[in-house]
């Protein structure tokens, strides 16, 4: 299919759907997915996005804002994956038990086929959460159309979903935790409010990530910050401060640093 262009791949790969449930993050490749499904003729679309103390507050606004702008049908649910010890433990399959509660939860509201919005490039990695939507028989569209990150952003585009295409990648909070600490709603929280702050100060695209390791709290830091590195280095130290936290300083940033693998 490498000769079509990707929003065609994609088209073809939805031919085959009257109604589709996706399971929407509210990161760039889950929105750019139920933006186009939900405008291709034919095709009902509910959107389903999980609220939980592991998704950025951020994120949950950016669903229900393009919920109203593209008149999406959306649900915004808990998914109990707190409840599950397994997911709180944080052992390598984490992800895991919480797509598992992600999936069951969103079965037990409708009877269509599930989506999700993982791309060619997820394949990559160790990825648990692939194999408990396996086992649902959850649909990946995105990898069916063999699109990739920067295809998915040239889309996103293409759309006019405007400020969605540059998102940076933002996994869920609780990968910021090392595995073998268990996943605590404060920690994550503190996550949030750190980055948050941290993000409306450094240049805009600038990946930053505040780890919560067993030594303490460790700020990773991408290309293109070193003139404001003393600063991001400054609050973040005054933020773990104010919350009681041990600061262990700044490092380049590194993709699943937290993750240690089985």
């Amino acid at each position: 299919m490498n000769d079509i262009a990707p929003a065609q791949r994609l088209d073809r790969v939805l031919d085959r759907f009257e109604q589709l449930a996706i399971a929407v993050s509210g990161g760039v490749d889950s929105v750019t997915l139920a933006a186009f499904a939900h405008r291709k003729p034919g095709l009902a679309v509910t959107v389903i996005h999980a609220a939980s103390p592991a998704v950025p507050e951020e994120a949950t606004a950016r669903v229900r804002g393009l919920s109203d702008t593209e008149g999406w049908t959306t649900l915004v649910i808990g998914t109990g994956e707190f409840e599950d010890s397994r997911y709180r433990d944080n052992a390598s399959n984490r992800c895991y038990f919480c797509k598992t509660n992600l999936y069951d939860r969103i079965r037990t509201l409708t009877p269509h086929v599930i989506a999700s919005g993982a791309n060619l490039d997820d394949l990559g990695d160790y990825r648990p959460g692939l194999l408990a939507a396996a086992e649902r028989q959850v649909v990946h569209p995105l990898i069916e159309a063999e699109m990739a990150k920067a295809d998915i952003r040239a889309l996103s585009r293409e759309l006019g979903l405007g400020s969605v295409a540059e998102l940076p990648a933002q996994p869920c909070l609780a990968s910021r935790v090392e595995t073998g600490i268990a996943i605590d709603a404060r920690d994550l929280a503190f996550i949030e409010k750190a980055e948050r702050h941290l993000a409306d100060i450094a240049a805009s695209g600038v990946t930053l990530r505040c780890r919560i390791t067993r030594s303490g709290v460790v700020l990773e830091l991408g290309d293109g910050v070193s003139a404001q590195k003393h600063l991001l280095v400054e609050i973040t130290q005054r933020l773990c401060a104010e919350a009681g936290r041990v600061f262990v300083g700044a490092r380049p940033y590194s993709r699943g640093a937290m993750f240690m693998r089985p």
